[in-house]
Formats: structure tokens, C-alpha cells, sequence
């Protein structure tokens, strides 16, 4: 196993197609709560808007070899941007600056879990948004059923703030 972390552009988003999709798909495979949510779920429907309607991104892929085996997307968009026709994701009011940053996806093939690429990908995520003095709210939105996610994030110490749309999604705050 020879993993390279790799930043890439928003002009390089399309090589999280595939992996954006399996993403997805897994999510559906876990969740308990209005599975059917995800049908229209996928890479143009998720990733490719939230990155054209933030303010800045981050991306990071893995590679072994040059198959691309995880990635992570986080981004700083303004608060207002949580707040849409799909739900309300947080108390807007209980956010004091006008952006906040958000750990938005996140996903590691499963042959390849267990080997620290999920911390390591957490942590160069975290140290991108606490560089901006702009963000004090940091957030996860973690789908139902996918109980290693939601476990991982406490250990990393974020707390659960609520849930939305009848638990269909937890959301994490630091």
C-alpha cells in the first residue's frame, strides 16, 4: 500500500465522482430513517452545488497508487447557506459570525478503513478551518444509521447538538 494525500482544486472535483457516489450509496445501506432521501443523492446533486456555492473549499484525496481510495471535503460557507428548502440545519441565531465551517463529506473505501486515513484526513480538515478567523462554529452533519461516523467525531471531540428531520441527520458542533 503506497497512500498519497493529494489537495486538489475545485476545477478538480470530478475525481470525487465516483467515490462521492459510493458515499451515497453507503449512507442508504445504513440508514433506518427515510432511506429513500438518498435517491436523488449523488455527485452533482450533493458535492458539485455545495462547492460552487461556498466561499472556500477543501479538498483532500488519497491515492494508493493512482486509484483514488478516500476523500474529504470541507468547506466555509456563510451561515445562511444551512438554511435552505431541504431543512434548517441549526439555530442560525445561535451562530455569532456570519460563516461557519463544515466537515461536509467524508469517506474512506472500506478495504482501506482502519489504517488512519480517517484521522489523518479529520485533522488536516480541522487545521484548514480554525485558519479562519472568520469561523468560531464548526459542524457535522452525520446521516442515521451510520453509527462508526458518529462515534468517530465524538472521539474527536465534537459534541451532538440535535437532530433534524426526524433523526434522518444528527448534527455535531464544535
Amino acid at each position: 500500500m503506497e497512500l498519497k494525500y493529494e489537495i486538489i482544486t475545485d476545477e478538480e472535483i470530478e475525481y470525487c465522482r465516483d467515490l462521492c457516489n459510493e458515499l451515497m450509496a453507503f449512507q442508504k445501506s445504513k440508514a433506518h430513517i427515510t432511506p429513500e432521501l438518498f435517491d436523488h443523492m449523488n455527485f452533482d446533486t450533493r458535492l458539485v452545488p455545495s462547492v460552487k456555492s461556498a466561499l472556500r473549499n477543501y479538498t483532500v484525496i488519497v491515492k494508493d497508487g493512482e486509484k483514488i481510495v478516500a476523500y474529504v471535503y470541507s468547506n466555509i460557507s456563510p451561515k445562511e447557506a444551512y438554511s435552505n428548502d431541504f431543512a434548517t440545519f441549526f439555530d442560525l441565531s445561535s451562530v455569532q459570525q456570519k460563516n461557519v465551517a463544515c466537515l461536509s463529506q467524508f469517506y474512506i473505501k472500506e478495504e482501506y478503513r482502519q489504517y488512519g486515513i480517517g484521522s489523518k484526513l479529520f485533522n488536516m480538515s480541522l487545521d484548514w478551518m480554525k485558519q479562519f478567523d472568520d469561523v468560531d462554529d464548526y459542524f457535522i452533519f452525520v446521516s442515521n444509521g451510520n453509527d462508526n461516523a458518529l462515534e468517530f467525531y465524538k472521539r474527536k471531540g465534537f459534541t451532538v447538538s440535535h437532530t433534524i428531520l426526524d433523526g434522518f441527520i444528527t448534527v455535531l458542533r464544535k
